[in-house]
């Protein structure tokens, strides 16, 4: 016999309560911060904003439907006129990253004290001023993608859709827009900037906001951008990455005392030596074996790594090989995102670096700051997981490029020309082992733009790694740089 339904237990399911609809959760608290070019006086809004998406069936509209809640950190200077002041809208990378890196390590008005390579500071780390906080010529908002940080797919919806090239590219367009709209932005300067995957990002959201929203920036703000991926990357049959990376092998084997004299010259050599390089790689076979000896000595010489393992590994030098093998015989490791760190690792013959001594560097102290920071000082209170760096985004979908490497740069081409007054800004370590400056450069000078645009792309190379702000001249230049540019690019 069937169970009987308890007395009073109705048959029709829509009479259950429907979990309730997400609402905005912010918090606004009012700041001062004293620098040496004066008081600055600002309101900071946190917390996590609902994204939602026109639903339409059978082309008859039915509503709004919530698909995503998003953290965000809103900077905004007290009693700015919007049509004057800059808004600057921020984000990291990864993919899979939050924007803590450069909410904290560059452009707000606190940051985190880490130390750098050598003089790292110990845990519980520290929180100062940031009296070069770009606040100072623009406000800004940090974004946490779908994922990272408290930013989470709604209850009932797949956050898989965010985890790819389009769906990341629409959902952080869509926070952007409506922050816009809310906040009386759209008759203010724009500008994006965005590290790393954030730089893919930022290059195509210049592209997607124009044709999407007609929202036209003054500016896209490109901090170690991955703009070309097969630049990046080695692949079966392609000869492309090798000769990029020649010369941070060259700069990182300097700064390590494998090389010895100016490291300019050293760079140096290794860039005039990549083109031959390049042909070394694409005749393969039909090299001699004298002409194959020669390239091996060669790059060996400009590596610091041995002959031997520039034979063994066919002239190919694979980034997380290359930076396993380098000090081997001192029993370290180097980093990849900033190859000045360096770390011991449990075995030494590893054929592939098993960590990234940067990461585990620089992972701790802005964690300890995030978490603080926004609790103590921003008021505002989250139980929630806040995902600095995340590997749930993953698989990382790019259907979009199915057959093809990804690359953006033609996406931010397409952004300037179509619109004649955005400018770039382009941000570079010498010492980043996962973006190097090489491949940077490729990249840009691979963009189909007629010669007198270049203008309006302006290149900077800093002494350090992926995130040149660890290092303190690094990062009061950078920040000078980045000043200078919202300055100028603002109203021209």
């Amino acid at each position: 016999m069937p169970d009987e339904k308890p007395a009073g237990e109705a048959d029709d399911k829509s009479t259950e309560t429907k979990p309730a609809e997400p609402v905005d959760d912010l918090v606004t608290t009012a700041h001062t911060l004293a620098t040496p070019q004066g008081e600055l006086t600002y309101t900071v809004t946190t917390g996590r904003i609902v994204l939602r998406e026109e639903v339409t069936t059978d082309d008859k509209y039915v509503g709004l439907k919530p698909r995503a809640e998003v953290s965000v950190t809103y900077y905004a200077l007290a009693d700015a006129d919007v049509t004057e002041r800059p808004i600057t809208f921020a984000f990291n990378g990864g993919p899979g990253s939050a924007s803590v890196w450069l909410h904290l390590g560059l452009l707000g008005p606190r940051r985190v004290d880490s130390g750098d390579v050598g003089a790292l500071t110990p845990p519980p780390y520290g929180l100062i001023d940031n009296h070069e906080t770009l606040l100072h010529v623009s406000d800004l908002l940090f974004i946490d993608p779908v994922s990272t940080g408290y930013s989470r797919a709604s209850e009932g919806e797949e956050a898989k859709k965010f985890h790819g090239f389009t769906g990341d590219i629409e959902s952080v367009a869509e926070v952007i827009r409506l922050w816009a709209t809310r906040h009386d932005r759209w008759m203010s300067p724009k500008f994006l900037i965005g590290e790393s995957y954030g730089g893919t990002r930022g290059a195509a959201l210049a592209e997607y906001l124009q044709s999407r929203f007609g929202m036209f920036l003054n500016g896209a703000m490109l901090v170690a951008p991955a703009l070309n991926m097969e630049a990046l990357y080695d692949a079966d049959g392609s000869n492309l990455p090798d000769p990029l990376f020649l010369p941070v092998y060259a700069a990182t084997a300097h700064y390590h005392g494998l090389l010895s004299g100016p490291v300019d010259e050293v760079v140096d050599a290794a860039k005039a030596y990549a083109d031959d390089y390049r042909t070394v790689l694409h005749r393969g076979n039909r090299l001699t074996a004298e002409e194959r000896a020669e390239a091996v000595a060669r790059v060996a010489a400009l590596t610091g790594l041995s002959e031997d393992y520039v034979d063994r590994a066919n002239l190919r030098l694979e980034h997380t090989r290359v930076y396993a093998e380098l000090l081997r015989s001192r029993r370290l490791v180097t980093g990849r995102l900033d190859t000045r760190f360096t770390g011991p690792t449990d075995s030494y013959i590893r054929e592939q670096m098993p960590y990234d001594p940067f990461m585990s560097a620089t992972f701790g102290p802005y964690a300890a700051a995030l978490h603080h920071y926004v609790r103590a000082e921003l008021g505002y209170e989250h139980d929630g997981v806040y995902e600095v760096i995340t590997d749930k985004v993953h698989p990382w979908s790019y259907k979009e490029f199915e057959g093809k490497a990804v690359d953006v740069a033609a996406k931010l081409a397409e952004a300037m020309v179509t619109n004649p007054s955005l400018q770039v800004y382009v941000a570079m370590g010498r010492y980043d082992g996962g973006v190097p400056v090489e491949a940077i450069e490729y990249s840009l000078d691979q963009m189909a733009l007629p010669r007198d645009y270049l203008q309006r792309i302006e290149t900077h190379v800093y002494p350090a790694g992926h995130m040149m702000y660890v290092h303190e001249e690094s990062r009061l230049r950078q920040s000078a740089d980045l000043a200078g540019f919202v300055r100028r690019s603002s109203h021209r």
